[in-house]
């Protein structure tokens, strides 16, 4: 059975320290999520440690959060502005939050921490429910590329420093659109192994998924800059928009 806060638990505690050096342009996203916005209120499903929610926040838009983790949120509350951003702790597929808004954010994969088509799909119902009319959901995910694994397995180094070596050993299940994934996170402090397993989907997936939810595709770019999605992109910023004479 999914248990949303299962990842949480294994990561929390060196999360920020772990992403932080693989996340790349934090603050392109957020230039790009204040002006998709349009004023606010944002939910962001995934809030997790804040990495989105606190600078779009202290820009003096109203983001509230959903995630599944008590352990990452408390980390969150931890942060200068934690207090600020109202959580509500269950399965983001599922989980409501009162109120209307003009943005819903599911970044850096997250949609593929759900464990089925199912789950996506309910997922992008979920986000259309909280959207005001003309309200858009920003989706951020890397694109598959099965041609990356050899017998069905991969390794690769994602990020190489004097303090910390980064790398993640993955397993592909092609017929089930599943990737099984274990960081590897070597410090001075010793090794630490941070599994993650993800239900991956394709660009065209995920519209579908966008249109059984009423939303329909604004904007793909390959980044949070803008620039233009080709066939050779590895990920993509997908916007979806409610429309503006929905009841």
């Amino acid at each position: 059975m999914f248990d949303p806060s299962a990842y949480g638990r294994a990561v929390a505690d060196v999360y920020d320290g772990v992403y932080g050096t693989t996340i790349p342009d934090t603050e392109s996203a957020v230039n790009r999520l204040a002006e998709l916005a349009d004023g606010g209120p944002v939910l962001e499903f995934g809030v997790g440690t804040g990495r989105l929610a606190l600078p779009l926040t202290a820009r003096g838009l109203v983001v509230a959060g959903v995630d599944g983790s008590a352990e990452m949120v408390r980390r969150l509350r931890a942060k200068p502005g934690g207090d600020r951003v109202p959580v509500t702790l269950g399965d983001f597929a599922t989980t409501r939050v009162e109120g209307e808004f003009g943005l819903v954010v599911l970044a850096i994969n997250t949609i593929f921490a759900l464990p089925s088509q199912e789950a996506q799909v309910a997922c992008f119902r979920n986000a259309a429910a909280h959207l005001r009319p003309g309200g858009r959901f920003v989706v951020e995910a890397w694109v598959p590329d099965p041609g990356a694994f050899r017998d069905g397995t991969a390794l690769r180094l994602l990020s190489l420093s004097e303090e910390r070596v980064l790398v993640e050993a993955a397993r592909l299940s092609a017929a089930d659109q599943m990737m099984y994934t274990t960081k590897v996170n070597l410090t001075s402090d010793g090794l630490r192994l941070l599994p993650a397993n993800h239900r991956y989907a394709w660009p065209a997936e995920l519209d579908l998924m966008g249109l059984l939810a009423g939303l329909e595709r604004e904007h793909r770019w390959a980044g949070w800059d803008g620039s233009p999605y080709t066939d050779d992109s590895r990920s993509h910023v997908s916007v979806y928009r409610s429309s503006p004479g929905r009841p």
